[in-house]
């Protein structure tokens, strides 16, 4: 297992019902360990996966797929 963390920039605001959503969604995918926003950072997304099942490209499509726009920050 090679855990990595990635942070996703979510442009548009989201409800707290539409961010519980997508982190539901994003724990069905294989390798997605632990998706949250933190407290305060409504449109920041931390997501901790494991890099031999998943790809940070990948991860960030679907979350634009749920969102919209959306970017990953530091890349």
């Amino acid at each position: 297992m090679n855990i990595s963390d990635i942070m996703i920039h979510i442009v548009a605001p989201l409800s707290a019902e539409a961010r519980s959503s997508l982190e539901d969604t994003l724990r069905g995918i294989e390798g997605v360990i632990s998706p949250r926003f933190g407290a305060g950072t409504d449109h920041l997304l931390l997501v901790a996966f494991d890099a031999d099942k998943n790809h940070p490209a990948a991860l960030l499509a679907n979350v634009r797929q749920t969102v919209g726009q959306a970017q990953l920050v530091g890349l």
